[in-house]
């Protein structure tokens, strides 16, 4: 890591905290109810640990396989054994395991197939001392109705409540709301502002505070004003991304760098 990068970090940090405080401001909400979660996939292990020394606890992957390697990686540093990883990728059944190994929280599940999956895995690592509370999951959720892109349909309410309540069954897991992407080409005041609308009607099932996984570099404003709980922002934080994921995540050593992106 280059004192450079580091540098860079620091400063975007802090212009999406501000960006942050704004939104929440705006919305006449309290900043500190809502998570920033840097997304952290195809970049090297040194911008986590930068990352977490400047104040951030958690970070999102994408892909089991670099997470796994990263996890691991970033494991072996002084003071990060804490951190907290959440799988904000779409999950495949038979990654549903070991996603169930790393991942503090899942935030792209869709299916009852995955969530049978999830739960075998948690719950065999939880029996193993592996894991020491159950995946907390969220449940994906389609704003336009594609559903190969991942998400139930926000329109096929039956179908979503029965994920939901899938989720809430199983031991291994804890159901802890809702998360979408809008469609690109869509307006995120209006995508969002229907996000709000389903949570809210779902929330009429359950006891606990569901929380809204909303909001990415580009719209994270209008997912503030429409409840989210959670931001999940990567190109403002660390830049572009490069096209293709790295075959090998780097050990982090005194010497290590960050490659130009």
């Amino acid at each position: 890591m280059t004192g450079a990068r580091e540098a860079e970090l620091g400063e975007a940090l802090a212009r999406v905290r501000d960006r942050l405080a704004r939104a929440a401001e705006a919305a006449g909400r309290d900043a500190g109810d809502i998570e920033l979660l840097p997304v952290t996939k195809f970049f090297p292990a040194g911008d986590v640990v930068a990352l977490h020394r400047l104040g951030c606890e958690a970070f999102g992957e994408s892909r089991d396989q670099e997470a796994t390697q990263k996890v691991a990686a970033v494991a072996e540093v002084a003071g990060c054994e804490r951190i907290r990883w959440h799988m904000v990728g779409r999950i495949q059944r038979n990654k549903a395991r070991s996603i169930a190994e790393w991942a503090y929280a899942a935030h792209s599940v869709d299916s009852a197939k995955v969530v049978a999956a999830l739960d075998r895995g948690a719950l065999d690592a939880l029996a193993r001392g592996a894991r020491a509370a159950p995946l907390r999951v969220y449940v994906q959720v389609s704003l336009d109705g594609d559903e190969s892109r991942g998400g139930v349909d926000v329109a096929a309410a039956d179908r979503l409540d029965e994920l939901c309540s899938a989720v809430e069954a199983a031991q291994g897991l804890q159901f802890v709301g809702l998360m979408a992407v809008p469609p690109r080409e869509a307006d995120p005041d209006a995508a969002f502002g229907r996000l709000q609308q389903e949570l809210a009607r779902v929330q009429q099932h359950y006891r606990q505070r569901l929380d809204l996984s909303a909001g990415m570099s580009r719209d994270l404003e209008a997912a503030v004003k429409h409840g989210s709980t959670c931001v999940r922002v990567g190109t403002a934080l660390l830049g572009s991304r490069p096209l293709t994921s790295p075959q090998e995540v780097t050990a982090v050593t005194p010497t290590s760098q960050t490659p130009e992106s």
